[in-house]
């Protein structure tokens, strides 16, 4: 039985996990050449209008997907079909009606926005990226309601045809628009791109829900059904907790990027270009290496809240525990190997992605640590979310920010830190954090996580990868070019991290088979 549960949802995260990588690899594709285009600078000043759009994303349909798949997966847990369906007609009013609120609020004060800080260049992209909120909004209905049927495959398309346009237009468009004096223009295009992606993904979406309409029925099982306003309640209450959550991680994000600005320039040791220069190594070398590893701890986090929500309103504890262990360990056995290829292979990487501003290695180096914790946060914020306890993922993110500030207000003044203090207060709010989730959990539901096969076996098998691809890596260079050295040495050290993770019975046999591979493929791991 336990299997069974199980497979159904891995097979939901391994579509929703596959679909991120490939939407992070097509990203990594992206960013490369954009880097190339508008250099560390230019990306700090388009990572700063994406903060602000991100945090209207947040507001006005950020929580959209958790909660409606939350909300339509206990319905039909329950049996109330109907009251499922006319869930996902309420919530796209809403979404319609605040999608628009926020972005003509963004549009209008897009000038105000772009001057808090030191990015009056940005302006542009503010203005080009608020249009897109409201198509985000209807987006996130589509996806939440899909999510809580269960069906992670619309979603996942839409991810991708939404990255491959979002790419293919936002270079297109920098590269028209850039100049050399003045990068607006180019970070603009960057945004304008972004918009167009999302136009595809909601009509990926819209199409595939007009064409099965699964949800369309006047069942409800006996119960009665919901008023708009019992709905519109439920909605709010049920997202507002995971608004607040979301919330509090953006602001802290803008808060790294303000705070660097003030500090590191206040110990009068850089420019404010080199200050935009290293707040463009955190943002876009830091952030989006470290952030990869986790899109399948996100997966997970999406998946698992629909199905730890049925199992609970149903009153199956035995479930909720089985698929918290198992998304739990799906996501150490990723990120801890991550994290240690990220710290040994750091500056190579670099080089290799960004061969013209190859800097901000050592950011790497101390910060890859944050993948694990990282990715405990998410997967335990889906499962508290998930028995209905909303609130409670808040608390953690709360106290993990209040730490940071002051850890970043102090360090990054200090010229020999400067921007690592970010990352070293980056660190700190992800630990707090997961501490603060994993003893709620344990108060909430008397699970503890699983210490030897979640984080005990991984990280073994990742310190036996981490010594070939030094090693490798180290040698390879006395023979090939260096970023030949890079892609063979990962190459072994994955495949070194899979043989061990088997040798040490790291990886299970019903992990392999309830994951969506060939049979061909099964059938080989399941001999070793």
């Amino acid at each position: 039985m336990k299997g069974t549960r199980g497979g159904s949802f891995v097979k939901q995260a391994a579509i929703l996990g596959m679909a991120a990588i490939c939407v992070r690899f097509i990203g990594f594709l992206y960013r490369i050449p954009a880097h190339h285009l508008v250099g560390d600078e230019g990306n700090a000043l388009y990572a700063w209008a994406y903060n602000i759009y991100t945090f209207a994303i947040i507001i006005s349909s950020g929580a959209l997907p958790a909660a409606i798949s939350k909300l339509v997966s206990e319905r039909i847990a329950l049996g109330q079909l109907k009251n499922a369906n006319l869930l996902f007609n309420t919530a796209m009013k809403l979404a319609l009606f605040l999608g628009s609120i926020v972005g003509l609020a963004v549009f209008i004060g897009a000038d105000w926005l772009s001057t808090i800080r030191p990015y009056p260049q940005s302006v542009l992209a503010i203005r080009f990226l608020a249009p897109t909120v409201i198509i985000v909004s209807i987006l996130a209905v589509f996806r939440g309601n899909f999510q809580g049927q269960r069906n992670a495959m619309p979603t996942a398309l839409s991810q991708i045809g939404e990255q491959i346009f979002n790419v293919v237009f936002s270079l297109l468009l920098a590269f028209i628009f850039f100049d050399a004096v003045d990068l607006g223009p180019a970070v603009a295009g960057l945004g304008a791109g972004t918009g167009i992606g999302a136009i595809v993904a909601l009509l990926i979406v819209s199409g595939i829900h007009f064409t099965q309409n699964s949800q369309v029925t006047k069942t409800n099982n006996g119960y009665f059904t919901e008023s708009r306003f019992e709905q519109v309640r439920a909605i709010i209450k049920t997202a507002t907790p995971i608004i607040i959550g979301m919330s509090i991680y953006i602001i802290a994000n803008i808060v790294d990027m303000g705070m660097a600005a003030d500090r590191i320039y206040a110990s009068g040791a850089f420019t404010e270009a080199e200050v935009r220069g290293l707040v463009g190594q955190f943002t876009g070398k830091f952030i989006l290496l470290t952030t990869l590893p986790v899109s399948l701890s996100m997966a997970l986090s999406q998946a698992i809240i629909p199905e730890i929500a049925a199992a609970h309103v149903t009153g199956d504890k035995q479930a909720v525990r089985h698929k918290t262990n198992m998304a739990l360990r799906l996501s150490m056995i990723l990120s801890i190997p991550s994290a240690m290829g990220l710290a040994v292979m750091a500056d190579p990487i670099l080089r290799l992605l960004f061969p013209r501003f190859p800097d901000g290695g050592v950011l790497l180096q101390f910060g890859s640590i944050s993948i694990i914790f990282l990715a405990i946060v998410q997967v335990l914020t889906g499962v508290l979310q998930g028995i209905g306890h909303m609130g409670l993922p808040i608390v953690g993110a709360f106290f993990g920010v209040l730490v940071k500030i002051p850890v970043n207000y102090f360090l990054m003044a200090v010229p020999e830190i400067n921007i690592l203090g970010a990352v070293i207060s980056t660190i700190l709010c992800y630990v707090v954090a997961a501490v603060v989730n994993i003893t709620y959990l344990y108060q909430a539901t008397g699970i503890i996580p699983e210490v030897k096969d979640t984080f005990i076996k991984p990280l073994i098998a990742a310190s036996a990868m981490g010594l070939v691809l030094y090693a490798v890596y180290n040698t390879l260079t006395w023979i090939v070019p260096s970023q030949v050295a890079t892609i063979f040495a990962l190459g072994v050290g994955i495949v070194t991290y899979v043989i061990f993770m088997f040798l040490i019975k790291g990886l299970k046999t019903q992990d392999v088979n309830s994951a969506p591979l060939p049979a061909k493929v099964k059938s080989w791991f399941s001999g070793l």
